[in-house]
């Protein structure tokens, strides 16, 4: 984390640049937002569907959002990055690029979907990490240099509905 505290003057053009750098920090560490409908941080900043109510939020390392459905023992995550890639990557490498790690995947159905006015790619299959065997079901697409990410993933049981919703009610916002 940087902190800015009191140094000594180096000149005028030294103070300018310690401030800019200061004030560069404290932009750059500025938390993100979510009000249950919209989240926002950096360029970051989009709204989802309906979050059903047996879901609760839980914090997942690499996700933006994350909700657990104790009963149905799924979870969900949500991912975005900008500027960092994408622009040029097919949708099925992205989604490829998710399960790297995974053992045992098996492809059930992809299709090419619309999400917020662009293309996106839907895919379901199984797959293990760690030997444990899990359903997955994925949405990736591209908007504005922005690469995102949708995940749901636990048993056969996993509700599906809900995750369709809220992610079918994705649109970034400026």
């Amino acid at each position: 984390m940087l902190t800015c505290r009191a140094m000594p003057s180096h000149g005028p053009r030294w103070s300018w640049r310690f401030a800019s750098l200061c004030l560069l920090g404290v932009a750059g560490c500025a938390g993100s937002s979510f009000d249950g409908h919209v989240y926002h941080q950096g360029d970051l900043f989009f709204r989802v569907g309906p979050i059903p109510s047996a879901w609760h939020p839980i914090d997942v390392d690499g996700a933006l959002l994350a909700f657990r459905d104790d009963s149905a023992q799924g979870t969900i995550a949500v991912n975005g990055r900008c500027g960092l890639d994408g622009d040029d990557v097919p949708l099925e490498a992205l989604t490829h690029h998710l399960f790297l790690h995974f053992t045992d995947r098996k492809l059930i159905s992809q299709e090419r979907i619309e999400l917020d006015g662009r293309a996106a790619l839907r895919t379901e299959l199984t797959a293990a990490l760690d030997g444990v065997p899990l359903r997955y079901r994925v949405v990736v697409m591209k908007k504005d240099t922005c690469v995102y990410d949708f995940m749901l993933m636990g048993t056969s049981g996993a509700d599906s509905g809900g995750f369709d919703r809220f992610v079918g009610g994705f649109e970034t916002m400026r």
